[in-house]
């Protein structure tokens, strides 16, 4: 079973998505999630000009060794256009071992460990009331764990906060900006003030749990904003709400500044969907610093790393939440589920609801009932593509906002 074709799809059917398909000399296709939010076309061209010259007429099945040739076979490793073009191959040609095996991708990987994922939604409002109009609108979804992100008083926007309760978050969270306020499309710049948040968030959770008692799994995202000693001071502040998980409390790239972290607070700390590999996890994991690895399939080199990452961390007894934003394509979400049903060591799984355009571009066969995600049965990942809609949605530029604090200094956001 040789590759015959591997195509590079860009599209934009509410936000840029980056597809790879592969298709074998006897007519099997797959499918690869590619997207860089904000850096699409730079994995459009990765793809295009250094991977897919190298796929032609290898073996489709041999997908180990097709991974270790694109990683170690070229000089410069890693980072996050490396790993997500390594990723849409991997995912491709696990889509199509499934569909040539008859089965869904998940039974092999060793069948279901579950009935279904667990998922957690994103609500947010510019106040409490809103929030808190935000959790209803989830619970009435069927959500059975719920994000919780807020505005700030004193502060215009907040990034990951819905512009109103009636969109519950799903829409503006994660959204790139596609207007800028110059002639130049450049990204929004928002204000940001760590004080004023330390201040406020208690606060918040303390609402929530008053409203919606104490069962609910409530989860915050803290978007690398924080010092580690603010981070271990907010945690500390948090205990009493018993979250879930705090997120991203600190910027990823310091592994060390985990350990003051966990010394302070016995809040579980989730860490890593920026990370693209799991030389990011080493002293995180060894040391038992975070609770769950947040990293995406499609940024950490897809199925095969993944898998073998998730099994690292069931080692020290930690557990999964994998990243899952609109700005993964379904094609992502959908690896992330069949790797979901599979490991033993799962914890949770983001679910943001893509718009419907996007769904009408990639076809889905996953399953949302009461609060649970299943990838279906379907045979691979059991995602199809549509090129003739997919055409009708061009690629726009967009970019993530920037985050600048009130004397202007930029900003972890």
């Amino acid at each position: 079973m040789k590759i015959r074709s591997a195509e590079t799809l860009v599209t934009s059917p509410g936000r840029n998505f980056v597809t790879l398909r592969i298709t074998t000399d006897d007519g099997i296709t797959g499918l690869g999630d590619a997207t860089l939010n904000g850096r699409e076309l730079a994995v459009a061209s990765y793809l295009r000009d250094h991977v897919v010259p190298l796929l032609i007429d290898r073996d489709a099945a041999r997908i180990e060794d097709t991974w270790q040739y694109l990683y170690r076979g070229a000089y410069w490793r890693r980072g996050p256009v490396t790993m997500a073009a390594i990723a849409a191959v991997d995912t491709a040609l696990w889509d199509i071992k499934a569909k040539a095996a008859g089965m869904p991708l998940y039974q092999l990987l060793g069948g279901a460990s579950r009935t279904g994922a667990l998922a957690y939604g994103h609500a947010s409002g510019r106040d409490v009331p809103e929030l808190l109009d935000s959790v209803r609108a989830h619970l009435a979804k069927g959500y059975r764990a719920i994000r919780i992100q807020t505005g700030i008083p004193g502060l215009d926007s907040v990034y990951g906060v819905a512009a109103s309760s009636a969109a519950g978050g799903e829409r503006y969270d994660y959204e790139p900006a596609r207007r800028s306020t110059t002639a130049v499309n450049r990204p929004v710049e928002e204000v940001w003030d760590t004080r004023a948040y330390l201040r406020h968030l208690p606060n918040v959770f303390e609402a929530v749990r008053a409203e919606f008692g104490p069962e609910l799994p409530l989860l915050h995202d803290g978007h690398h904003r924080m010092t580690p000693i603010q981070a271990a001071k907010l945690g500390k502040a948090l205990e009493p709400y018993d979250l879930f998980w705090l997120e991203d409390a600190t910027p990823g790239e310091d592994q060390a500044a985990l350990r003051l972290i966990r010394q302070h607070t016995t809040t579980p700390l989730a860490i890593g969907e920026v990370f693209n590999s799991v030389y990011d996890y080493t002293t995180l994991l060894g040391e038992r610093l975070i609770d769950y690895v947040r990293s995406a399939v499609t940024h950490t080199g897809g199925v095969t790393p993944m898998r073998k990452l998730l099994d690292f961390a069931a080692v020290y007894g930690i557990r999964s939440g994998l990243h899952g934003p609109t700005d993964i394509s379904p094609v992502g979400m959908a690896a992330a589920l069949h790797l979901d049903m599979a490991v033993h060591n799962f914890g949770i799984q983001e679910y943001m609801q893509h718009a419907a355009q996007t769904l009408e571009v990639f076809r889905t066969s996953y399953t949302f009932t009461d609060g649970l995600l299943h990838p279906s049965d379907t045979p691979g990942i059991g995602v199809t593509y549509d090129d003739d809609v997919a055409a009708t949605f061009p690629y726009e530029p967009a970019y993530l906002p920037v985050n600048r604090l009130k004397d202007g200094t930029v900003h972890d956001w």
